[in-house]
């Protein structure tokens, strides 16, 4: 259970951003672009990891896994400039907030990962 909750720090840190954008009088639309584009790409993330160990051949797991790196990359970065296209302000707030929650969930993979190796 507690290890549950820490691989899920990101979006817990999400949900408490919304306050704080609304206290703070910043652009909701920041917030709800910089969430969405996060969210999203963490459940293409989630369903291509599933995909990628199911796979038994080892080019297939290193293209999906590659592949998917790159084009949540691109895609969340498109985003996010659509996001400044619309409102600049915006853009920044959901740039901010993807990095933060992204750095949040690459620190807590990379802290967990010898407690998960255990259990293969």
């Amino acid at each position: 259970m507690g290890l549950r909750v820490v691989r899920n720090l990101d979006l817990a840190f999400l949900a408490v951003a919304l306050p704080v954008f609304v206290a703070a009088s910043w652009p909701m639309l920041g917030w709800a672009g910089g969430t969405g584009i996060y969210v999203a790409q963490r459940v293409v993330r989630d369903l291509v990891a599933r995909r990628a160990a199911a796979s038994r051949d080892p080019r297939t797991v290193v293209g999906l896994l590659a592949g998917s790196m790159i084009g949540r990359g691109w895609l969340a970065a498109g985003a996010i400039l659509g996001v400044g296209l619309i409102e600049n302000d915006a853009g920044l707030a959901a740039a901010v907030l993807f990095l933060s929650a992204f750095t949040i969930a690459l620190s807590v993979g990379m802290a967990l990962r010898p407690l998960e190796k255990g259990r293969e």
